[in-house]
This record gives structure tokens, sequence and C-alpha cells, in this order.
């Protein structure tokens, strides 16, 4: 049975925007700030930067190449290049990359209470105290928490509903580098506040000594977070790309701008953080808690909020649609589900699942597992620590060596001037030194 043929991106410009998008979004200005502030500053930034171009940028090659070459969905792929036996282990993706979306949506929700509060000016103080109260009392009260997240969820199925493809990648050459303007903005703001350079230092000063296996772990598990790796929301991306698309170029034009993204979001946090007396290590409301503060003291300054809550709330969108379109190829391409009727079933289950990690900021707080996880931390640790890294091997060991020729081949993209040497280093990093780093996190995370 031939190959049914599947849409592809329109342009490269378009590809990498919208598979940065899929990663810059909250990963960069959420969670890596809050990261790095918990986990000594640059003590995780060197880490996570070196392993980004060693083992996250192996990994980004090796789903996108997957992808391109089984033209489907992770289960599809997985069947078509590496035969039935391998199915359960796309079946682990697509839960994998369901659970992120299922506490990735609250935090989604966040963006959206934050941007309807831009709009009134609610949020425009500086008062320590007023910031945390408000941040606690949106996510505590579950009405407003899980009335925010159904939206968002709702809004993702809207578009994933009308093609999705060609969707994001409008939206993603507009409002990805709008993103990137404001956060460069709000950055020069930010290191004119007294003490701001505290945070720059925080940062860039590398001390050895903050240097260890926990920092290492979190920096891994953020590399597969930050590119979205290891469930198959890039080798579902892949799957959309044209053949005669420089696979290994694009995935390095991704790399580059996620983690450009995060030192950005990095420098944009924790300036004000510091300028602010704001503990570094505030958790994951950190961003919402820094930034109202920031644009108290800009000329115009509820103007540039409603700017940076929109483009947050739609690098935020373009990341989740890449998870939920994962899901609900899944649907289309294994089980023949319409594309409309996918996307409601997947948002339905979402918005079920997606409650426990959505309520653990309020009225679940107190019920707790493994040494005081919530239900979101539990979300948050089994994917990034344990099921993306388990899924990397999985991509891996295919990707390097049983579906190696397949994976070469959409590699090479027809050109016979491709290097032979750029190969050899990819299956060496395939083969050898990218299992042995995630084989670490792996482990390390089971202790």
């Amino acid at each position: 049975m031939s190959t049914p043929l599947r849409k592809t991106w329109t342009t490269r410009v378009g590809f990498v925007l919208a598979s940065a998008g899929a990663a810059v979004g909250l990963g960069a200005i959420w969670k890596f700030p809050y990261m790095a502030g918990s986990n000594g500053g640059s003590a995780f930034l060197f880490p996570y930067l070196l392993l980004s171009f060693t083992v996250g940028l192996t990994l980004l090659v090796c789903e996108m190449a997957l992808g391109r070459a089984g033209k489907g969905g992770i289960v599809t792929a997985y069947r078509r290049l590496a035969g039935i036996r391998w199915v359960p282990w796309g079946y682990i993706g697509v839960l994998t990359g369901f659970l992120v979306l299922s506490f990735y949506s609250a935090i989604g929700g966040w963006t959206l209470a934050y941007f309807s509060d831009a709009l009134t000016g609610v949020t425009l103080i500086t008062s320590k105290e007023e910031l945390g109260a408000h941040f606690a009392e949106l996510t505590s009260n579950p009405v407003m928490a899980l009335g925010y997240q159904w939206l968002f969820l709702m809004i993702n199925c809207l578009i994933v509903a009308f093609d999705v493809t060609k969707g994001i990648e409008r939206v993603s050459k507009i409002l990805m580098p709008l993103l990137f303007v404001l956060m460069l903005i709000l950055i020069g703001r930010g290191l004119t506040l007294p003490g701001a350079m505290e945070g720059v230092s925080y940062l860039f000063s590398f001390d050895v000594d903050k240097l260890n296996w926990t920092s290492l772990l979190q920096a891994m598990g953020f590399t597969f977070f930050s590119l979205a790796l290891g469930c198959g929301c890039m080798l579902t991306y892949g799957s959309y790309l044209s053949e005669d698309t420089n696979l290994v170029k694009g995935c390095l034009q991704i790399t580059t701008l996620t983690s450009l993204s995060s030192i950005l979001g990095g420098l944009m946090i924790m300036p004000a953080v510091f300028a602010f007396g704001l503990e570094p290590n505030g958790g994951p409301g950190l961003t919402f808690m820094t930034m109202p503060a920031v644009f108290a003291q800009l000329p115009f300054g509820q103007g540039f909020a409603i700017l940076f809550y929109l483009c947050i709330m739609v690098a935020a969108v373009t990341s989740s649609v890449s998870m939920i379109e994962m899901v609900i190829a899944f649907l289309i391409d294994e089980h023949n589900m319409p594309r409309p009727k996918a996307a409601v079933l997947t948002t339905m289950g979402l918005a079920v699942v997606g409650t426990l990690p959505c309520l653990s900021f309020g009225i679940l707080s107190d019920v707790t597992f493994f040494n005081g996880k919530t239900f979101f931390d539990i979300f948050d640790f089994l994917t990034s620590n344990l099921s993306l890294p388990l899924g990397g091997l999985v991509i891996l060991y295919l990707a390097g060596y049983r579906c190696w020729d397949s994976v070469k081949d959409t590699i090479l993209g027809g050109r016979a001037d491709a290097s032979p040497g750029l190969l050899r280093l990819l299956r060496i990093s395939m083969l050898v030194l990218s299992p042995i780093l995630v084989m670490t996190v792996l482990i390390t995370g089971l202790m």
C-alpha cells in the first residue's frame, strides 16, 4: 500500500519558526527563569547550552528525520520504519505529550488571565506582597483557574480543527519575531533598574561549586522540554517537512533560536527579580509575579503589558498546538478519525486530566506524593525526567541503528554534496555520546 501524500511546510523559514515556536513559548519565558533560579543560575545555564547543542541537537535531527522518513506521527512512523513491535513505544510518546499538555495548559490559562488583566491595567503594581497575592488568587480559585485552562484548550481545539500546519506557520512568521523584539525592549528597560546587574551576574558568573548532579539533571530535563523532544512532537512536525529542505541546517537553526530565547527569557526576568528583592527560586509563578512590576515602571506600561501577554499567550498556543497536534495526528493516522472529531475528543480528555495539575496550586495543594510532590510536580517530573529521556533513548536507537538507512537517506535529502564527516559525527552522537548522557539523566531521575 502506498504512503499517502502529506502536507508540507510552505517555506523553510515557516518550518523553522513554527518548530522553534513549539519550544520557545513558555519554555523560555516561564520555565527557564525559575529553573535557572532554583539551580544556581549559571550552574544551570551552561550545562543546558552544552546539552542543547550536543544531545539536544542530535535528538532533534533524529526526530525530524524519523518523521520525514516515516511520513506520519510517532506511532505510524515507528510501524512503517521499525515494525509492529515498536508501536507500543509510540503509544508511550503520545501519552507523554498528552500529560505534558495536561499541566502546560494550566500555565497557558495563566497567560490568558494576565492578558485579560493587562487590558484593564489590574496587574500594573510594584508591591511584592500584592503581586504574590494576585497570583495566588488566580491559581487557588478553582473557577478562575479551570475556566482559563479550558478556554486555552478550546483555542487549541479551534486551531487544530482548521488545519494546524498552515495556521501555525502563518502566525509564527509574524508573532515569533515580534516576541523577540518585545523581549529585547523589556530587557533593556529591566537592566536599568537598581540592582538589576546582580541578576545578570547570577546568570553568567560561573561558579563550579554550584554545579552538581541536581543542576545537571534539571538542565537535561529542560533540554528535552525546551526542544519538545522525546515524545514525538518534533517527529510529527518532521513528517510535514518537504524532501528538499536541509534538515540538519534547519535543526541547528531551531536549536539556536530556542537556546537564544531561553537566555533572553532569563535576562528579561532575573534582573527584575533581584531589582525588586524577589527570590530567584520563586518557582513556577516567578514570571507572573515579576513582569507586572517591570511594566509598572515603564512609560506606557499598560501598552507593553498588553503586547507582552498577547505574545506570550500566542507563544504558549504555538507550543501547545505541537503537542495536541501529535495526539490528533495519531487519531487521524491510526484510526482514520476526522480532524474535527479528533480535536474535540483530545481537548475533552485534556480538560479532564488537566484538572489535577491545574488545581495543584489551590484546593489540591495539600494532596502530595513522593516527598511532597503535587499533581503538577508529578506530571512535570514524570515527563521531563523520566518518560521524555526514555523516549529519547528509543528515538536514538531507531535513528542511529535500526532505521539508519532510512534516516541517512532523509538527512541527505538527495544532495550529493552532503558531508560524509557530518553523517559519521551524527551517528557517533546517536550511538555513543547522546545515549550515555540520556542514560545518566534517566538513572539519576530514578534514584
